[in-house]
């Protein structure tokens, strides 16, 4: 009997061999490659945008094109792992994203970029649900604490330490050591997959039933779908012909798509793992959770940027505290999984993640490292116990050969709340900063005593340094009073998302247990 038929014959009740375990471990180094590969770029935009002379808008498709080939590929890797087998499906991945990174740090244009950097999120995009699947087929459940606990550090970890190994590695050498960085860890974790991964067989008869109509419809959906969340809040969303453009095919081609694959025999991708009540339910808390995991990840940079003017570096260090946090709590909460009920774990976290954010509600310009550290470690704790325990939720109940189709499923729902929260917390800013602005503009009324007494002490200062003295002490309130609008518009920001998450606590009632 094979080493494979072996493990599944002994059933939930024994661990696999070392051989499959160290096939897992060099599948979350890929996993941890892929997610780390997006923010450990964000951070370092304008320095890739002055080396390759690119535009504003070109610039952006470098993150844009990545989380759009990734959210296509991600729901695809269930049917991969059928195809070819699942070691042949993440070793194909992991070497197609480490050969895109190569050809990105070899980049001579902008638009050589944008196009590999859509090669490497395509290709790298199935190594993070297929990880996910490989816990859950290899492992017996009584470890299945620990063993997400080691796939939620890695999940959560990346976004975090992101900006601060992007910001470091672009200081001290360059930005195209950013993508050549993946290049030999790439190479180790091929070889290891391929030689360890080896835990079941290809049924190349699926291929042969391949429903290519499908593949096209869920591409062109999820695709226009990315492409409006991304660009809509900077094209003013419906405003822009080429927003409404894409909006009209991604609703085309989902109604189409979604209509098609719950009627063919052999579905692109099966949705059927939705009628599992946990999975339905633990899949929609995984769209909750990825709108804290990226978007605080994306506005406290924001904050730090345009109000406190620190570096990337700088931001880095403040950031770093939440990764610190969750890599600290990930193997106790592992272990609480195998101990406490997930349900109450889950509605401990979504509570301190709601509150942890509405901590930061109250910023002001002077507000920096401390402010945000204690917010940070109680996120932290609150984002580890959201995400093994959902995970778990949501593949646990489902049965072996379903996993791995669901697995994809809950991490596009994840990906899409990032995608989703991102979009609106670029649309809440603006309208909420011009909001602000419209309240405090009356203030600088040049007959209240306090703003005449501001403006003579800016024009003291500036006298002698400036032809028109007045008129630039003027300008600098009013560059006090948009400040004032940027922070306030944060504070929304903090409490609302925070709001999100106290609401969508009594989900977690409708869940079924699961035993340990």
């Amino acid at each position: 009997m094979s080493e494979a038929a072996a493990t599944s014959a002994a059933g939930v009740s024994d661990m696999p061999p070392w051989s499959q375990r160290i096939g897992f471990i060099a599948a979350v180094f890929g996993m941890f490659m892929a997610i780390l590969d997006i923010q450990i770029v964000a951070s370092s935009l304008n320095e890739i945008q002055s080396g390759l002379s690119a535009s504003a808008d070109q610039i952006s498709w470098v993150q844009t094109s990545y989380l759009i080939a990734e959210i296509v590929m991600i729901p695809l890797s269930g049917m991969l792992m059928r195809i070819l087998s699942t070691r042949v499906a993440f070793t194909l991945s992991c070497a197609g994203f480490t050969l895109a990174s190569l050809g990105c740090a070899l980049a001579t244009s902008i638009e050589q970029l944008i196009v590999l950097r859509a090669i490497q999120g395509f290709m790298g995009g199935a190594m993070i649900p297929i990880t996910q699947a490989v816990s859950f087929s290899i492992f017996p459940r009584r470890v299945m604490g620990s063993v997400q606990a080691v796939i939620g550090m890695v999940v959560t970890m990346a976004p975090s330490v992101g900006p601060t190994v992007g910001g470091y590695i672009t200081e001290v050498m360059s930005w195209h050591w950013l993508f050549l960085a993946n290049v030999i860890p790439g190479v180790l974790v091929c070889w290891a997959a391929w030689t360890f991964l080896d835990i079941d067989k290809p049924n190349h008869a699926v291929a042969r039933k391949l429903d290519i109509l499908g593949l096209a419809l869920i591409a062109v959906f999820l695709g226009s779908l990315e492409f409006v969340l991304e660009e809509g809040p900077g094209d003013d969303w419906f405003a822009s012909d080429r927003i409404v453009l894409f909006s009209a095919t991604c609703v085309l081609a989902g109604v189409w798509f979604f209509t098609r694959t719950l009627r063919h025999d052999h579905p692109i991708v099966d949705l059927h793992a939705f009628v599992n009540r946990n999975f339905a339910l633990g899949a929609g808390l995984g769209f909750v959770i990825g709108i804290a995991l990226y978007g605080l990840v994306y506005i406290m940079p924001l904050f730090f940027g345009y109000v406190r003017g620190y570096s990337s570096l700088q931001i880095g260090q403040v950031m770093f505290v939440t990764g610190v946090t969750m890599f600290l709590c990930a193997p106790v909460v592992g272990q609480l999984t195998n101990r406490v009920d997930l349900r109450v774990l889950l509605f401990c976290g979504l509570l301190l993640v709601g509150v942890g954010t509405m901590m930061n509600a109250n910023l002001t310009v002077e507000s920096g490292f401390w402010q945000f550290f204690l917010p940070q470690v109680v996120r932290g704790m609150g984002l580890i116990m959201c995400i093994i325990p959902a995970s778990r939720i949501a593949l646990g109940t489902l049965p072996p050969h379903e996993v791995g189709n669901a697995s994809g499923l809950f991490n596009v729902m994840r990906n899409l709340g990032g995608a989703v929260g991102l979009a609106l917390l670029d649309t809440v800013r603006d309208v909420r900063e011009d909001f602000h602005w419209n309240q405090l503009i009356p203030a600088i009324d040049t007959g209240r005593e306090v703003v005449v007494a501001e403006i003579a002490k800016y024009q003291a200062m500036l006298t002698g340094h400036v032809p028109d003295a007045y008129h630039a002490a003027v300008a600098m309130l009013v560059q006090r009073v948009s400040q004032q609008a940027q922070v306030l518009a944060f504070n929304d920001i903090f409490l609302w998302l925070g709001l999100i998450y106290v609401a969508s606590v009594p989900l977690v009632f409708l869940l079924k247990r699961i035993d340990a």
